[in-house]
């Protein structure tokens, strides 16, 4: 099958050139985003293959469905991105990675929460300049503390289990389905407003839907203990980030991780370094001493890689062969 590839990076094209066996795909790697404005690329290609921060709406469905595109293969599992109505008039298939190594964005949000709280990204610095002073890098024991986690899929459950492992105390809260695996290892599921007055860390693992968007404002924010941990690594747009700044600003917020951000899609995976960033929201967030912001980092291991590789490809063949897409999405 003929794909083309939208915003490649270099570990793209190294896990998937190496996972397409015997070149099965003929794939034509472009590291410009799939949008209105570059869909023309798209012509004498069967497939598209695109990921979180290609706007695939419908004036860009109905350009690449006009070039000949069957099918939209997501190698990720978030499609909040895709108009599922636009590509259903337009018989344009879709499949996703539905779950790809759960571990890696655990042990992620994991990551922030420890970094956050013991401010190993702070002594680090400090050590490079010759400053071993630990004045002003105090954490707390998370061990015996509360955390609360909204959204028990895959990555929650994961997430769950190893707050469990450090000793916590955890409350979830989930609006779809309530895991007894995780109710026999102790988890205690609640409502979300207790969940939100009781814990003294937060992590978001829930998909972004019309009921999930913006799930932590103002009034929720309002509801958590004063200084608590606000960590998300699951979709940006879960956090009004201006409402975020005040909790901010009033220590309501003591603590807040990010690898996700709504607007991420004009800044993540590019290098700025040497740019003016024009997106005032996120410029007075990294200002923040107890902001910690990742670019979309959590999904990143080799096993992860591997797994977004093989399945994306399996995606592809099941559709040119005709078998039963098992991981379609359907509007």
């Amino acid at each position: 099958m003929k794909v083309a590839f939208f915003s490649t990076k270099s570990y793209d094209k190294e896990y998937f050139n190496r996972f397409n066996d015997d070149n099965l795909h003929e794939i034509t790697f472009f590291e410009v985003p799939l949008n209105n404005q570059t869909a023309g690329l798209t012509t004498g290609f069967e497939a598209v293959c695109v990921f979180v921060n290609d706007k695939i709406d419908e004036e860009t469905i109905e350009i690449i469905s006009v070039n000949g595109i069957k099918v939209i293969a997501l190698r990720c599992a978030g499609f909040n991105n895709v108009d599922l109505k636009a590509a259903k008039s337009r018989s344009v298939s879709i499949v996703r990675v539905p779950a790809y190594s759960p571990e890696s964005v655990a042990e992620h949000a994991t990551a922030l929460i420890l970094t956050l709280n013991r401010k190993t990204h702070k002594a680090y610095n400090r050590v490079r300049e010759g400053n071993f002073s630990i004045e002003n890098l105090t954490g707390f024991n998370l061990s015996g503390k509360t955390v609360g986690v909204i959204g028990t899929g895959l990555i929650g459950s994961s997430f769950c289990k190893i707050m469990l492992g450090f000793g916590c105390k955890v409350l979830a809260y989930d609006d779809i389905y309530e895991s007894p695996d995780l109710i026999s290892k102790g988890v205690q599921y609640k409502k979300l407003d207790e969940l939100l007055t009781q814990s003294d860390v937060i992590s978001l693992h829930c998909p972004l839907t019309p009921e999930t968007a913006h799930i932590i404002n103002a009034n929720s924010i309002s509801k958590m203990k004063n200084g608590v941990m606000l960590i998300n690594t699951s979709r940006g747009a879960l956090i009004n980030a201006k409402d975020a700044i005040e909790g901010l600003k009033s220590g309501k917020i003591g603590y807040l991780g990010i690898d996700v951000y709504e607007q991420e899609a004009d800044l993540f995976f590019q290098d700025l370094s040497e740019s003016v960033i024009q997106d005032d929201v996120i410029s007075r967030l990294i200002s923040f001493p107890n902001v910690l912001i990742t670019g979309h980092l959590g999904f990143f291991t080799k096993e992860a890689l591997e797994e977004i590789a093989t399945i994306t490809l399996n995606n592809l063949s099941d559709f040119e062969n005709g078998r039963e897409l098992l991981n379609e999405i359907k509007s």
